[in-house]
């Protein structure tokens, strides 16, 4: 019989406030049925003092609760002050670090820790070195298609996987901050617009449709990732774990609407329903998984896992 991947939550890829964040992950801790979260910016270094008074409360209630912690390292160091705060989170982390940058590689090696998808991993033998060099679990690229999966998650039997399921995915980051840039900032004096948009800053082609958003220095997808019809495929791959992504949405109910769909309480196709009053104002999409441009949606054949 096919074990059931379990679930965790990636990192808040926006910018909330200190206390918003704190209250965000102590609610988590006490309701949401999620196996592992990853906390911490891994988008901006000039964000990290919004979390930092709140780091070690919500690492101890995540802990009491049961849950397997992990922090997340930066996406991109390119400054002297960069280097030396990823220097420090690894030096002094309690718990396991997920590299989402190839300079936090090198650091973690030789000790076991995990990598976000934000590091391209596109073959089983990549997996393989990376485990030999201590990762224990990887969350693999979102815009992997499915028969990639099934041949990385088979090439490389000793890794634990995790798949993209939920979320608006990341699709590139650069030393320029263009949410800046558009609020007629500059990126040394940005005044934090980022946390304007607490979901991402909506970007419209030039005949207005919604093409991609804008997170500080990242972009990422407008569409939503949702990958609910395929857990009965994606568990029989072999994938050990599911990542929802935070969004500006009641992530208990997400997280409590996968755990319905894994546990076989609920029929996909409910979940889905569900997820659309959830996180009601952003269309979803599944292409990448399928093959297809990642703002795709395909209507899949729903069945229950195990059925």
């Amino acid at each position: 019989m096919t074990s059931r991947p379990g679930l965790g939550l990636g990192p808040l890829l926006y910018l909330w406030s200190g206390e918003e964040w704190r209250d965000f992950y102590f609610r988590i801790a006490d309701e949401a049925p999620i196996d592992t979260v990853t906390i911490g910016e891994v988008v901006c270094s000039k964000r990290l003092h919004f979390m930092a008074p709140y780091m070690d409360a919500v690492i101890d209630r995540l802990t009491r609760a049961g849950k397997d912690v992990r922090l997340g390292s930066l996406a991109m160091v390119t400054l002297e002050r960069e280097s030396r705060a990823t220097r420090a989170l690894i030096e002094s982390a309690s718990v396991q670090v997920e590299a989402n940058d190839l300079s936090a590689l090198g650091l973690l090696s030789g000790r076991p820790h995990t990598i976000g998808p934000l590091v391209n991993i596109y073959s089983g033998a990549t997996a393989r070195l990376l485990a030999a060099r201590g990762a224990r679990s990887i969350c693999l690229p979102p815009e992997l298609p499915s028969a990639s999966i099934a041949s990385i998650v088979r090439d490389a039997p000793d890794v634990q996987f995790e798949l993209f399921a939920f979320g608006r995915m990341p699709l590139a980051i650069s030393a320029r901050c263009a949410h800046a840039r558009s609020k007629g900032n500059t990126k040394d004096n940005c005044q934090f617009v980022c946390g304007d948009e607490p979901d991402g800053l909506r970007v419209d082609t030039l005949d207005g449709q919604a093409f991609f958003a804008l997170n500080g220095v990242q972009t990422v997808s407008f569409t939503c990732n949702v990958l609910m019809a395929e857990i009965p495929e994606i568990a029989a791959l072999g994938v050990a774990r599911l990542r929802l992504s935070p969004q500006r949405c009641d992530m208990v109910a997400v997280a409590r609407t996968y755990e319905e769909v894994l546990q076989c309480r609920m029929d996909p196709e409910e979940g889905l329903a569900r997820l659309k009053l959830i996180y009601p104002d952003v269309p979803f999409s599944n292409g990448f998984y399928h093959g297809e441009a990642g703002a795709h949606w395909r209507e899949a054949r729903v069945t229950a896992p195990g059925h």
